[in-house]
């Protein structure tokens, strides 16, 4: 999943230097996306059939017994009702622990995450607000959403619709006048998705990988992963990590954030994990299963591999997908490959490693020209060489040397490519990392910033046993691995300087009146020196004001970097012609 270049999908923080690589990314100028939007809200409008039908649909939940929860709250970070509870740990993580049917899980989520819960909304729906600013547009926005999402409900499942239900009560009121509180959010676990299809692009770009048999200290299966997924500093700054004890199915973990039911890495009591990196799809005609949903579904009713597959396998997903699924039971990890149109197993033999990146890897895919295109063209195959490379230096991982292998930020053999660059496992802008331990059903979540704080672990023995009620912690703390060492360097604070000073240089490129200094621009440079991005964003700058031998300069500079993607390193050669052609 990667690039956050899309309508409805989330867009990237506007102060931060990502802000500016969306804006260089996106296939269409702002003023072309508000053409988009008005097209397709016309001809939309002259086929509304079905729209009705899927507003007014409301989940069936009069077979569900409900108590409605009653918050108590203990201080400002810990909440509980009945045995179900929230609280802040000191690494910053959320945790939440919850059970009950499908409705009263719902209603217990929403009831004690509603105040996180409505931050995220609110700071989901003003990224897309900041993206398309005109209330006119907004308006089409909502009707094409409301039009392409129309059959969303019939492909999730009804126990997912009632907990969702459930949850949505917690919603806030200041969003109605987008879609209802249950439509809302079921929408927004097809955010990614939507998103994803919308301009064949991917939310993020996620990294990860698994180790067994010779390749582990103990020979256990061990999973890492990343997920490089960025709406800005204040929505990583909840983290949720969600312990969910269903009335049916498999108890299980998962990470994300607060009004989120689906899963984007998670592992079951069974030892069962998923995790999600997605691939090139082709544009359908409306939504259908949020991936997010499906991996849910293979956590609480998969205990081994193969009911993993046929769970999957029966899901009608609407974007490419990966599913790295590892399993306890089987001892072994696969990559289950999703599309529209298509379905494909990779396993691998005798080598005890399965690394995911973001392109398809089973003989289902051996002939798709988009796949093939996309490992030419983007960074999936540069960080799936990464990988390789770091395992033949580490050959027997454990938690610590895998959380080492997930922060590292370096190019090939080692080579500086800038802090952000997509070609690194860690692009330092995760959402979260993930260790899984299945056999022994350990786990090891992140906290902040991005995968650099220190890991927290988590066994499932104790915390879905009588054992969690006694001593009332979640966490393992004496198995924590440590905060990256980075986190307090110079170089940590460059990369954090120079994403503020990112947004003034974009500033500077939209409006022709402004006007930076040299101070300024050479000490921009020597936060992030070594990525191409920084130069590339000065030639634009300097091509705007026709000050076009400094532009030649900058574009050059860009060019003997380790540019991201071929599109990338075309539109660098394409602003250098036309600055050369401008200075005869």
């Amino acid at each position: 999943m990667k690039n956050n270049r899309q309508i409805i999908a989330i867009p990237r923080e506007a102060n931060r230097s990502k802000e500016s690589n969306l804006k260089k990314h996106f296939p269409f100028r702002r003023n072309d996306i508000g053409k988009i939007i008005v097209f397709v809200g016309i001809i939309f409008s002259l086929i509304s059939c079905g729209v009705r039908k899927s507003i007014k649909h409301i989940p069936e939940v009069n077979q569900y017994a409900l108590e409605i929860p009653k918050v108590n709250k203990i201080n400002d970070s810990t909440f509980s009702f009945n045995q179900n509870y929230l609280t802040k740990n000191k690494q910053q993580l959320w945790e939440l622990y919850i059970k009950g049917n499908p409705l009263q899980l719902g209603y217990n989520n929403g009831a004690l995450t509603q105040n996180l819960m409505q931050k995220q909304e609110e700071i989901f729906f003003s990224k897309v607000e900041g993206f398309v600013p005109s209330k006119f547009k907004q308006n089409i926005l909502r009707w094409f959403m409301k039009w392409y999402n129309r059959k969303m409900y019939l492909n999730v499942r009804e126990d997912y619709q009632a907990e969702l239900y459930g949850l949505s009560h917690y919603s806030s009121d200041k969003y109605d006048f987008i879609a209802p509180k249950y439509l809302r959010s079921l929408y927004l676990h097809g955010a990614h998705d939507i998103g994803h299809a919308m301009q064949d692009l991917m939310v993020v770009g996620c990294t990860s990988l698994a180790v067994w048999n010779q390749n582990t200290e103990d020979g256990d299966l061990l999973i890492g992963r990343n997920f490089d997924f960025y709406v800005g500093d204040e929505f990583a700054k909840n983290k949720l990590v969600e312990f969910v004890e269903p009335e049916d199915g498999i108890p299980y973990m998962s990470v994300s954030w607060p009004g989120m039911i689906g899963v984007v890495s998670g592992m079951n009591k069974e030892g069962i994990t998923v995790t999600i990196n997605a691939g090139k799809s082709k544009i359908p005609l409306t939504a259908k299963t949020p991936i997010s949903l499906v991996t849910r579904e293979i956590l609480q009713y998969a205990k081994n591999i193969d009911e993993a597959i046929v769970i999957a396998r029966k899901r009608k997903v609407f974007v490419s997908e990966s599913i790295l699924v590892g399993s306890a039971n089987d001892k072994n990890a696969v990559i289950i490959e999703v599309s529209p149109n298509n379905f494909g197993v990779y396993r691998v033999e005798n080598t005890g490693r399965v690394f995911c990146t973001n392109h398809f890897q089973s003989d289902a895919y051996k002939n798709d020209k988009r796949n093939q295109k996309h490992i030419v063209e983007s960074h999936s195959e540069y960080r799936y060489e990464k990988l390789q490379e770091l395992l033949q230096e580490n050959k027997k991982l454990n938690p610590e040397k895998m959380a080492s292998v997930l922060r590292d930020k370096s190019g090939l053999k080692g080579e500086k490519i800038g802090y952000g660059n997509e070609k690194a496992i860690n692009q330092l802008l995760a959402h979260h990392a993930v260790i899984f331990s299945p056999q022994k059903k350990l786990v090891w979540v992140s906290s902040n910033p991005y995968q650099l704080g220190e890991f927290v672990c988590y066994d499932l023995n104790k915390i879905f046993s009588k054992e969690r009620l006694e001593n009332g912690e979640l966490a393992t703390s004496n198995l924590n691995i440590p905060k990256d060492s980075f986190v307090d360097s110079e170089d940590y604070k460059n990369y954090e300087e120079y994403k503020k000073l990112s947004s003034q240089i974009e500033e500077a490129i939209d409006n022709k009146e402004k006007t930076l200094s040299e101070e300024f621009i050479n000490h921009y440079q020597t936060l992030n020196p070594d990525f191409w991005l920084v130069y590339y964003q000065l030639g634009r700058y300097y091509f705007n004001k026709q000050d076009f031998s400094k532009a030649k300069i900058e574009f050059e500079k860009a060019l003997s970097k380790e540019i991201t993607t071929v599109p990338d390193r075309e539109n660098v050669e394409e602003y250098l012609q036309k600055t050369l052609k401008k200075m005869k």
